[in-house]
């Protein structure tokens, strides 16, 4: 099985001038634990609910506070065709709990988080 069968339903995204309230909002309402920053298309980062928590536990002024702040810049990226296990090792390694999946022109595709992909692979050695 490869990510590509995990990616689905879109991509949420928003611009590094947005605010990480707005960003929580956000992810609140589209139940999701990371979003894209994408600037003109172009993938400039990631922005996950752990970062929205170190910006709450550092007093930040959430509706002042820009994403480009707090999200983590120019993120790995990974191709449709990567196998789940490869992603499961890769997230395990580097402690990471989303992947930004892109097609061969840096298009962004979705995000697979960790519960994903321990869903793949539960599910597929079940069978």
């Amino acid at each position: 099985m490869t990510i590509s069968e995990l990616v689905g339903g879109g991509v949420v995204s928003m611009k590094p001038t947005d605010t990480v309230r707005q960003a929580a909002e956000l992810m609140k309402k589209a139940e999701v634990g990371s979003i894209a920053v994408e600037m003109d298309g172009a993938l400039e980062g990631i922005l996950t609910e752990r970062d929205v928590l170190n910006a709450v536990a550092d007093f930040e002024d959430l509706d002042r506070a820009l994403i480009s702040r707090w999200m983590t810049a120019l993120p790995d990226t990974f191709g449709p065709e990567m196998a789940v296990e490869d992603a499961a090792d890769w997230m395990l390694a580097t402690g990471y709990r989303h992947l930004p999946v892109v097609d061969e022109v840096g298009i962004v595709l979705g995000m697979v988080s960790i519960k994903d992909v321990l869903w793949a692979v539960t599910d597929s050695s079940a069978v």
